[in-house]
């Protein structure tokens, strides 16, 4: 399935942060995506939904999501909490710092 070209990325991630196999993971990500499952590897399909959801692409256009703001976009999403996306609210006092 690949990475940014297609949906491996967030797949991965399901199945990463929410232990889902590979079946579950897909079929989530498909849901929020609103795509079908065999949607996710198709390169062209995936290349449009990302634009739209301007959550990176290979190759972006000025002004598109890239590195932290893209991520911010994927947890969102996917409704996860992704590590850096964390690190980064905290450190610019954008959440409440846990003791």
């Amino acid at each position: 399935m690949g990475g940014i070209r297609s949906a491996g990325d967030l797949v991965l991630r399901m199945q990463l942060t929410k232990g889902m196999r590979l079946p579950e993971a897909k079929k989530y990500v498909a849901e929020k995506l609103g795509v079908e499952t065999t949607d996710l590897a198709d390169c062209s399909v995936m290349r449009d939904i990302r634009e739209d959801l301007n959550i990176a692409y290979p190759m972006p256009a000025d002004k598109s999501a890239k590195g932290i703001e893209a991520k911010f976009r994927i947890s969102r999403l996917l409704g996860i909490k992704i590590n850096s996306v964390e690190r980064f609210k905290e450190k610019a006092g954008l959440q409440e710092v846990k003791k």
